[in-house]
């Protein structure tokens, strides 16, 4: 028992006495339950999301139209039928009402419950008597629409945590010490660690797909290797950006904190499982900063809309600037010691 207690106490004088870890601690909760509060704070959050197309000026409340005060529904301002119909088709948004007519259309998704269910709700709402449009577009299912977004989530975590922790570790351990005897130079240990974190995660992430694509049969109407070069440029960014957070930390805990930090967000606002679509515009904008956003959304425009590296040269031109971005301020302020 007096040895078990020593090392009991040991360990917990070492947590405490590493201040920038004991303040994370208490930080790091504090900063995650303010920032989903004012994210999801507010009375009666939204159950569906609806596009409404209304005449000008016009306020999208129920002196437009009664079925606009049906409550747990975001209803929010599209510009055309043409930029709103794919995202009904892409279950980025569960109804799209056009009320610049009397009477006006809507248009679901036939394979969405969220849009057969506000359908059933339109048709209860006395008064709102709204002709049912027809679309050409091919209705995506929904496993169709999440898949990239798991599959990038995955690829995340498999970055920051399996790059950035282990770096801190290995400071930690004095591994990098011995290593900093060598020749071997900081650039030299952070292109090891990158080619062979990201050897891993694509033959890891491309088993994952085909496993999954075997049985779920997911929709593809673009090339495969298009697909195959953004995941891998992606991976690239992410692995640079949990570099960047292991070149000085020395604590296990700070690292994992900070790492948390990133990767909270990022599925909270990289649309992994709903669209930011109708979210405040300061959201829209936080999303653009993450990597992992920008993978997501090419990768779903190759697999569900066909585009080419034409169409999605903006978001590879982006990862790629952060990639080197992150490896520059990574290898800049690598250091191999906790001194």
């Amino acid at each position: 028992m007096r040895r078990l207690w020593a090392v009991t106490v040991a360990r917990s004088l070492e947590f405490l006495r590493d201040t920038s870890s004991l303040g994370w601690n208490l930080v790091f909760p504090l900063v995650l339950v303010a920032g989903m509060a004012m994210i999801f704070s507010g009375p009666g959050q939204p159950l569906f999301k609806a596009a409404v197309i209304a005449p000008p000026g016009a306020a999208l409340d129920g002196t437009l139209h009664p079925f606009l005060a049906t409550p747990h529904v975001q209803f929010y301002a599209e510009r055309s039928v043409e930029e709103a119909l794919p995202k009904v088709q892409r279950h980025r948004i569960d109804m799209l009402l056009d009320l610049r007519s009397v009477p006006g259309k809507y248009w679901i998704n036939e394979q969405s419950p969220k849009g057969t269910t506000l359908e059933r709700i339109l048709a209860g709402t006395p008064g709102a008597k709204l002709e049912r449009g027809t679309s050409n577009g091919a209705q995506i299912r929904y496993v169709d629409w999440l898949a990239p977004g798991i599959l990038g989530m995955n690829m995340m975590f498999s970055c920051l945590f399996g790059i950035g922790y282990v770096i801190v570790r290995y400071r930690k351990s004095g591994y990098l010490k011995r290593l900093n005897a060598t020749p071997m130079r900081a650039i030299e240990f952070i292109a090891a660690q990158l080619i062979s974190r990201l050897v891993l995660i694509m033959a890891i992430t491309v088993i994952v797909f085909v496993a999954t694509n075997a049985f779920l049969h997911f929709r593809m109407e673009g090339s495969y290797l298009d697909l195959f070069l953004v995941t891998l440029v992606g991976a690239v960014a992410m692995i640079a950006l949990g570099l960047t957070v292991s070149a000085r930390v020395t604590s296990e805990e700070l690292a994992g904190g900070l790492l948390n930090l990133l990767s909270s967000p990022m599925m909270v606002v990289s649309g992994v499982f709903f669209s930011m679509d109708g979210a405040p515009p300061i959201l829209q904008a936080a999303a653009k900063i993450f990597p992992l956003t920008h993978l997501i959304d090419a990768a779903r425009a190759i697999m569900l809309d066909g585009a080419g590296l034409a169409q999605i040269a903006p978001q590879l031109a982006v990862l790629g600037g952060m990639a080197a971005l992150f490896l520059a301020i990574g290898a800049g302020l690598f250091r191999w010691t906790q001194d």
